[in-house]
C-alpha cells in the first residue's frame, strides 16, 4: 500500500478553511499569507496572534460539528453532492 501525503497550501485564510481541507483528506495545511501579514504588521507577536486566531476558529468549527479531536474530522462534514469520489 502506498502512503500519500496531501498538503493544502493556497487559499487558507480561516480556521474553517483548515477544517474543510482536513475533512477532504489533507494531511497538513499550510498558512502562507496570513502569517506573513502578521509578521509584516507586528513581527513575531503578529505571527503568534495569527496562529491563535486560526486555532480558535478551527476549535469553533470543530465544536459546531461535534468533533473533539482533529482525527475525528472526516468527509461527512463537507457537502459534496455532485462529486464522484
Amino acid at each position: 500500500m502506498i502512503a500519500v501525503v496531501i498538503v493544502v497550501m493556497p487559499g487558507v485564510r480561516r480556521g474553517t478553511d483548515v477544517f474543510k481541507a482536513l475533512a477532504l483528506g489533507a494531511t497538513a495545511v499550510g498558512i502562507g499569507r496570513p502569517h506573513l501579514w502578521g509578521l509584516g504588521a507586528f513581527g513575531q507577536a503578529g505571527v503568534d496572534r495569527v496562529i491563535e486566531i486560526l486555532q480558535g476558529e478551527l476549535r469553533l468549527a470543530m465544536g459546531n460539528c461535534g468533533t473533539q479531536k482533529v482525527s475525528d474530522i472526516n468527509r461527512a462534514y463537507v457537502a459534496t453532492p455532485d462529486w464522484k469520489v
